[in-house]
């Protein structure tokens, strides 16, 4: 007997992966700083705590909650929506998932049939093709490269949109390079999809990390609500990851095929969790602000420590906690019998030498590149760039 061959065609998550191989440095008493999962440093606020404790002593929760979430939450999400993003967005719009990975995994399997195309921005987060394949899709990737902050274009876009164009997927704020799209170019991209019969999916779970003061909405924008779907959840903004609330915004058609996909797969988000994020929805942002300023401070000192490590070729991110640096000038480099031939052998080679994790740029569009997560103490970001900077002086 063998596994499916979806399974045996799927690539385990590179991220993922590199948590693993990093823990397992770490069970054996190795000091590893770990740069490679993007996950916020912070607490769960307390507040935040409380509501979810206050759920539990209710003693009100312990059934099934309804496949899309509990009413008062996703009527919570539609004004949020409404009131932030400019989104007129309503309950019955809402599915509540387990997380924005199962958000855009409900998605997928509800539009894409075998040989529909959807057309993904690169770099990209590493489940979206993974997904799109999963569903029996082709993923199509046009690429933004370093030079242009990584984003692709609306000319890009409408040179590989064809008969088969189903879908198009971008994240803004980017992982993993950081990027926002401005108004100015997402009304690009609307102006090439809105005439055509193509759903944009529009990840948004950075929105709260965004450091040039306006974060767009596709949905926002003039003809683009019932064509858009809106991806968000509470990991980042919130650090909330271990709770496992993502939600969707979308027209009542695919929100009723989610709500459907989801009934048979998991059901409903845990109800407790979504007591939390009914909390962190209805209380003051403040906190997410105070992490938001706390990134955007390191930002600043990661991007000053890569710009004196040479060879390492980085633009300024403007969003998310992420760098995604060019270390091509490393491939073909050599330590002893050891040469580094992609970013692959590179993020080993800093993680065994340096004890540093870091995640291969090819998994996210642009085996150029490594990933690297500013999500960590200041103490420990600049203790792992100057290891970085040790190891890479080493190679020749």
């Amino acid at each position: 007997m063998n596994l499916s061959d979806r399974i045996n065609n799927m690539e385990e998550s590179a991220t993922l992966a590199m948590a693993a191989k990093a823990r397992e440095f770490k069970s054996q008493g190795i000091d590893v700083i770990s740069l490679s999962l993007g996950e916020p440093d912070f607490k769960t606020p307390k507040h935040i705590q409380e509501g979810a404790k206050k759920a539990i002593d209710e003693g009100k929760y312990f059934a099934y909650p309804p496949v899309a979430g509990y009413l008062d939450l996703r009527e919570a999400i539609a004004a949020k929506l409404k009131k932030e993003n400019n989104i007129d967005s309503k309950a019955e719009n809402i599915v509540v998932s387990n997380g924005a990975k199962q958000s855009i995994a409900n998605v997928m399997f509800a539009l894409v049939n075998p040989g529909d195309e959807v057309i993904v921005f690169s770099p990209f987060w590493v489940s979206y093709s993974a997904l799109i394949q999963l569903a029996e899709g082709t993923p199509v990737f046009i690429k933004g490269g370093i030079e242009d902050d990584f984003k692709a274009t609306a000319e890009q876009l409408a040179a590989a949109i064809t008969p088969r164009t189903k879908a198009i997927i971008y994240s803004s704020p980017c992982n993993p390079t950081g990027s926002v799209f401005t108004r100015t170019e997402l009304e690009a991209i609307a102006n090439v999809i809105r005439e055509k019969d193509i759903i944009v999916i529009a990840d948004e779970i950075y929105e709260h990390i965004n450091f040039t003061g306006d974060h767009v909405s596709m949905a926002s924008l003039p003809g683009m609500l019932e064509k858009t779907v809106t991806v968000n959840g509470f990991a980042k903004g919130f650090a909330m990851t271990g709770w496992r609330v993502g939600y969707i915004s979308a027209p009542k058609w695919i929100a009723d095929g989610c709500n459907k996909m989801q009934g048979q797969i998991t059901s409903a988000n845990c109800s407790i969790a979504q007591r939390a994020a009914l909390t962190a929805l209805t209380s003051d942002l403040g906190p997410t602000k105070e992490m938001t300023k706390a990134y955007h401070e390191r930002r600043a000192l990661v991007y000053d420590l890569l710009k004196d490590i040479p060879g390492v070729k980085t633009n300024m991110p403007t969003g998310a906690f992420y760098f995604f640096p060019d270390v091509s000038h490393y491939f073909g480099k050599k330590i002893g019998e050891r040469v580094i031939k992609n970013a692959d052998d590179l993020c080993l080679y800093i993680l065994e030498e340096a004890h540093v994790s870091l995640v291969t740029g090819d998994a996210f569009g642009d085996a150029s590149c490594v990933r690297i997560s500013y999500a960590a103490s200041v103490e420990e970001l600049k203790e792992a760039m100057i290891r970085i900077k040790s190891a890479l002086s080493k190679l020749s």
